[in-house]
């Protein structure tokens, strides 16, 4: 080896060690903050927001970690997340779904989509920033809410499955919502984007279509090998199908998703084992970066903006809670117990913000969407838990005839 060569190894061995130390710091970091939340009875999610706050960009400390490193890893943790919220949903709940939660869809997209998109107006953003904030206001948090759920001890309860049909429903919108948007971000010509909208809507509804037929097959195929090979074959088809799904113009999490809805029995319950904590360990990549991109500075002007936006959405959200849950016969706190576990938002919030960080208002709709994640995943839990005690009026007794 020449010495030009063995200074260039030495160079790149001792940029790989800082490298080495840089990201196992922020991992133990992560863990540290995964027991404080543990120990609080939250979600970690706003505490690795407030991370990435700290230490991103115009933060206390800015680590200079490889980008493009944390970049692609935060890419892998949105299809992980989105694949094991997939993995959530049988066929038969997905059916059911559809056949039953639409009403309970409609009312939720108009009671929380309309706030957000008249804040984004009225704060002067472009229509489509708007449309943005709306998506962001629209979506619980499954990932938070079936957290809260498992914590609570509430899955049995009589709410619970139209908590759980609201999600798929939600869910089931994104898989519309995000590549409707991607092609509007994206622009061009009125027939250029009308026929990307026209190609995404299909190649979901071709993907959905083929989970539904297809995928007990798959299922059935994945669960002959040892969990190594279900892992790397469940890992590689979720990336293939995200990545061929993103070169369609697709939200490549939505290819994710729909992976995750085709799984189902053996296959579902052990690769979920499986996946789970790969998926905690680069979702919790993805919400750091994600707050790294964000300027601290930004949330001042931002915070009561979404101070007051979380805690209107929080009412629309109990509204909804409240019709869903009373159409599957809950009583008044049953209903009111629904609506405080959907006031959380997180991942699809955080995934339809970076979606837009091109913009022209990105930075203010990244900021926005930051403080209002932050303030939702720590409110919504809390109301939950306490949802019991809150007083409800009493109910006016019929006049009796006399």
């Amino acid at each position: 080896m020449t010495a030009a060569g063995a200074v260039l190894l030495a160079a790149g061995s001792a940029e790989a060690a800082l490298a080495f130390i840089e990201i196992g710091a922020v991992a133990l970091g992560l863990a540290l903050l995964a027991r404080l939340a543990g120990r609080l009875g939250i979600t970690a999610v706003p505490l690795y927001l407030l991370a990435g706050l700290m230490f991103g960009e115009g933060g206390l400390v800015q680590l200079d970690v490889s980008e493009s490193f944390i970049s692609l890893t935060a890419e892998i943790g949105v299809l992980l997340l989105l694949f094991t919220l997939g993995l959530e949903y049988s066929d038969t709940e997905l059916r059911e779904g559809l056949r039953t939660g639409v009403p309970t869809g409609v009312v939720d997209m108009v009671l929380n989509a309309t706030p957000g998109v008249l804040a984004g107006l009225a704060l002067g953003w472009t229509p489509l920033a708007a449309v943005l904030l709306g998506g962001a206001t629209w979506i619980s948090s499954s990932g938070v809410v079936s957290k809260v759920l498992n914590d609570l001890g509430r899955v049995g309860f009589r709410e619970t499955p139209a908590i759980l049909n609201t999600l798929v429903i939600e869910d089931l919108a994104m898989a519309i919502y995000l590549p409707v948007v991607a092609a509007l971000i994206v622009g061009g010509s009125v027939e250029a984007t009308t026929l990307s909208v026209a190609i995404a809507i299909a190649v979901v509804v071709v993907i959905l279509m083929g989970a539904l037929r297809y995928g007990r097959t798959l299922s059935n195929a994945l669960v002959g090998g040892t969990d190594e090979s279900l892992l790397l074959a469940v890992f590689g088809i979720t990336l293939l199908v995200a990545g061929i799904a993103q070169r369609l113009e697709v939200s490549g999490a939505i290819g994710a998703f729909l992976v995750g809805l085709a799984l189902s029995g053996e296959a579902e319950e052990r690769a979920m084992n499986l996946i789970s904590p790969l998926r905690d360990l680069f979702a919790a990549i993805f919400f750091l970066f994600f707050s790294f991109q964000v300027d601290p500075t930004d949330l001042f002007g931002v915070l009561g903006p979404a101070a007051l936006l979380a805690i209107v959405t929080a009412f629309t959200k109990l509204g909804t809670g409240w019709f869903a849950a009373g159409r599957v016969g809950a009583g008044r706190k049953g209903r009111l117990r629904a609506g405080a576990a959907l006031i959380a938002r997180g991942e699809f919030s955080i995934v339809i913000a970076a979606l837009g960080a091109g913009l022209t208002d990105g930075a203010e709709l990244g900021a926005f969407v930051a403080a209002y994640v932050l303030i939702t995943a720590i409110l919504g839990p809390l109301v939950a838990k306490y949802a019991d005690a809150i007083p409800l009026p009493r109910r006016r007794r019929a006049a009796v005839a006399t």
